[in-house]
């Protein structure tokens, strides 16, 4: 499969052995299962794209450029040893958070993986209390102790970053059992990646949320390579949308590099979810430009490839051209948002720097056991 058939939807057709053509009026009636299956569409067809004012094309601007360069910040700190630990970044994907949080409404929640700096910036929380987290500063969001995979907000709706692959799972349909018992319409929504869509305890969730027709929504982020593994070797099926169709829960392919028809697809997402019809899933087709991790050479795809995509497919050059074409600004004027992003940028890296490390005490903190267990020799 060619790599801009994997972005644009364009599936290949599994290879089969070829049949012998059936004879005129033999067809067999399909079955009302055969009749359901077909209802329940797994591609997008004619994609719809959100009509979006242009205060709201140049909020999405905004967002996705303040996500990029953040990350961009991120990646040279880390280079000069201020972020220790694991750092895996979301350049390429700004269209998928920043599309999806736009349509969300008050008291949703939202859970994702260990790459979640744009997650938490999408939710609007400050650049400053992120960036000090990743250099595990008492400034940080989580007080240092988090660091770049475990970050967590109350108060944004935002319930974690998880460094363990797909556990944000099964705690997203908790969440929504928890909204569906409590009489509310919020909606859990919950993103997991390509590489992790292969997790049983992802499937078993899936079970559950039919079974009780919970309000989540699965937004699946296939950046087409998980830790480093293409998807076409890594999954037996890579309609990632369709991994719901043995639970009979409905799937949409959307193009993740576009934020108008992220934002569209959220919308009607949300729409079903909120309204008792249980749980939905899209698979945003996406791509990252660096690798796994900060430790990740990427040595399994071609400078020419990431090229390629940066040239024909990245989510902020689509909505700058947009922006011009409309004449909503010019060169300058967004040369001067982006000066004023790297700005706020500076700004958060120079607090994460001079914030101080969390005192020896903050250990007996935020812990289980309010006291030390006692100690014990074994036999």
């Amino acid at each position: 499969m060619r790599y801009i058939e994997r972005i644009t939807g364009l599936y290949p057709r599994e290879k089969m052995a070829k049949k012998p053509a059936r004879k005129a009026g033999t067809r067999k009636p399909a079955t009302a299962r055969q009749k359901a299956g077909r209802k329940r569409g797994r591609k997008s067809g004619s994609a719809a794209l959100y009509a979006a004012s242009a205060k709201e094309l140049t909020a999405f601007y905004r967002s996705m450029l303040m996500i990029r360069r953040f990350e961009e910040k991120a990646g040279q700190m880390y280079g000069m040893g201020l972020i220790g630990g694991f750092c895996h970044l979301y350049i390429g994907q700004e269209a998928v958070v920043v599309g999806v949080q736009d349509a969300l409404q008050p008291g949703d929640q939202v859970l994702t993986s260990y790459r979640d700096h744009g997650h938490m910036l999408a939710a609007g929380i400050d650049p400053k209390a992120v960036m000090a987290e990743l250099t595990g500063r008492s400034g940080g969001i989580s007080r240092g102790k988090g660091g770049s995979m475990h970050m967590f907000s109350l108060d944004h709706g935002f319930y974690g970053g998880h460094g363990i692959v797909a556990a944000q799972v099964p705690i997203g349909t908790g969440l929504a059992f928890a909204n569906k018992y409590n009489d509310s319409d919020a909606v859990a929504v919950t993103y997991f990646g390509d590489g992790a869509a292969n997790q049983g305890q992802i499937f078993e969730s899936f079970n559950m949320a039919k079974l009780w027709s919970l309000p989540v929504l699965y937004v699946i982020e296939n950046n087409q390579y998980a830790m480093g593994t293409s998807i076409d070797r890594a999954s037996g099926v890579t309609e990632l949308c369709r991994r719901g169709d043995s639970f009979n829960i409905p799937g949409r392919l959307v193009d993740g590099m576009n934020v108008l028809e992220v934002r569209a697809a959220t919308e009607e997402a949300l729409a079903h979810c909120r309204t008792g019809k249980g749980p939905m899933i899209l698979e945003m087709k996406t791509y990252r430009y660096r690798g796994h991790s900060m430790s990740d050479p990427a040595k399994y795809r071609s400078r020419a490839e990431v090229q390629e995509m940066r040239a024909e497919h990245d989510p902020i050059d689509q909505v700058k051209r947009r922006l011009l074409a409309d004449k909503i600004f010019d060169e300058a004027g967004l040369k001067a948002i982006d000066k004023e992003i790297k700005d706020q940028v500076t700004a958060s890296a120079e607090f994460a720097q001079e914030s101080p490390e969390p005192e020896a005490a903050a250990l007996y903190t935020d812990i289980l056991a309010p006291e030390a267990a006692p100690e014990t020799e074994r036999g």
